[in-house]
């Protein structure tokens, strides 16, 4: 059995890793300019996903619902991810965008998917059932430190981002499938 707090604590490293590769992906947009395409977008929307159920662990107490909240965000991510693998896998075809460490950021998104799903689904297996946490313990989770503190933060930063980000590249229309301007920053007629 994992305590409480080891739970809480692994919830919370759960969104610095959530946050870093979404930090990722920012760092090869903006300084590479390899513009998210709508499948790439719906990818960093699942891993936005994929962090609801850490932050409800870590601001709320841990609880085996959060993990089911965090496996189902793995699934639609998964999916997301899988399309782009499957519109991508036929011989000559090059991928969206450059390779990171020999993979496309949809294959590395896929892995950590599954990884995030796996984990998830240990956390189940290992944790304490919830009504044999301490109330001492349980307000010590809901209350949350400042490492699950600085971890939701970075991913509400994340969001935030993301949404600015999608809104410069799409505009107020349909998102480009090959983006290669942001189209808010575009003057008229270019």
């Amino acid at each position: 059995m994992i305590s409480r707090t080891l739970e809480t604590t692994l919830n919370a490293l759960a969104l610095y890793a959530i946050a870093a590769v979404l930090g990722v992906a920012f760092f090869d947009q903006l300084v590479n300019g390899e513009l998210p395409c709508p499948l790439c977008l719906l990818q960093r929307a699942g891993f936005l996903l994929l962090a609801i159920g850490p932050v409800l662990a870590v601001a709320r107490g841990p609880r085996a619902a959060w993990y089911g909240v965090t496996i189902l965000a793995g699934l639609a991510g998964a999916g997301f991810a899988t399309r782009q693998i499957l519109l991508h896998i036929a011989p000559g075809d090059a991928g969206y965008g450059a390779p990171f460490l020999g993979l496309h950021f949809y294959t590395w998104a896929f892995v950590v998917f599954v990884v995030a799903i796996a984990a998830s689904a240990l956390m189940l297996i290992l944790r304490q059932p919830d009504g044999e946490a301490t109330d001492e313990v349980q307000a010590g989770a809901a209350s949350g430190d400042a490492l699950g503190r600085i971890g939701i933060l970075l991913v509400i930063l994340m969001a935030a981002a993301n949404v600015l980000s999608t809104t410069l590249e799409c505009g107020f229309a349909t998102c480009p499938d090959d983006p290669v301007t942001y189209q808010l920053l575009t003057p008229s007629g270019s």
